[in-house]
């Protein structure tokens, strides 16, 4: 048995929750794979896997031995790069995933001044609103705009923060009146955006405090383009990203409401696996991002 070979395989079972998936992704057949972790167990003398016919989830002995596996493999892996010398090189394929809205409007430029100073290197940019598995989906770099992040598993940077602005067309509020309160707001056409951690309710903070409001809610999408679009045209009432507002409204196309309220900002946050943390094109991207968000000032 090679014992590097099984502690990878091992690994990516894990990390993907599938033997189909990890003999897929290293180019081995399943069966292959399935004969590394029992080589593995027997190596061990100790059951790593537990296994039923709809889950696989890790034994008390597979929990630690998972643990120092993935800090070995890192260890060698960065070993073998800084003596072939390849530490410092910024090449080879970056996979990203970021939100549709904010890697059109945000991220684009920044990721084609990046590739401009590292011509080696390849991206490969998945753009969905939906928070993603990092680890499953293979992505080097999640970029991910939300309030508070839950997965412990990942290591997070956060890189700026964006603000919530509540706004409609100057039509809208022609024809509907403009909310001077926020209870004011029930009696308006309201646009949500469906992958918000409270979906259909805003917590406002104004000169008295906290108030949270549900919204009758005339339109609903996932994406804060389609959202920017419907309020554009008058539709009602909604809640955009500042990368969006903030041009429209030094346009005249959008007006704040109730500017005396403010939603809680939003955190830009860098998302990506352990066994990332030591790869140099994982590394420079960070660090030019969080450079790049400063000069945008977010």
């Amino acid at each position: 048995m090679d014992l590097l070979s099984a502690m990878r395989s091992f690994r990516r079972v894990i990390e993907l929750q599938s033997f189909n998936k990890a003999a897929e992704e290293l180019g081995q057949s399943n069966a292959s794979i399935s004969k590394q972790v029992r080589q593995l167990e027997e190596r061990l003398g100790a059951v790593l896997i537990v296994r039923t016919t709809r889950r696989m989830s890790l034994s008390e002995n597979g929990r630690a031995y998972f643990s120092e596996c993935c800090r070995l493999l890192d260890e060698l892996d960065h070993l073998e790069r800084t003596t072939s010398g390849e530490a410092g090189e910024i090449n080879g394929r970056l996979r990203l995933n970021a939100p549709l809205s904010f890697g059109l409007t945000v991220l684009a430029p920044m990721l084609a001044r990046f590739m401009t100073l590292h011509p080696q290197l390849k991206v490969d940019m998945t753009l969905d609103d939906h928070v993603l598995n990092v680890v499953s989906e293979g992505f080097d770099v999640s970029i991910r705009v939300r309030a508070a992040l839950t997965d412990s598993s990942l290591i997070a940077r956060r890189l700026g923060d964006i603000g919530q602005v509540i706004c409609a067309a100057p039509a809208y509020l022609a024809d509907n009146g403009t909310p001077a309160t926020v209870a004011d707001l029930k009696s308006h056409h309201c646009l949500t955006y469906r992958l918000a951690d409270q979906p259909g309710s805003w917590r406002l903070e104004g000169p008295d405090g906290a108030v949270m409001i549900d919204l009758p809610a005339r339109f609903v999408a996932d994406n804060s383009l389609m959202l920017s679009e419907m309020i554009q045209a008058g539709i009602g009432i909604g809640v955009l990203p500042s990368f969006i507002a903030t041009p429209l409204l030094a346009e005249g196309k959008l007006c704040q409401v109730l500017p005396g309220h403010k939603l809680a900002e939003r955190g830009i946050y860098a998302v990506y696996p352990t066994n990332r943390l030591l790869l140099p094109k994982v590394k420079a991207f960070t660090e030019f991002l969080a450079s790049e968000m400063r000069q945008a000032g977010l």
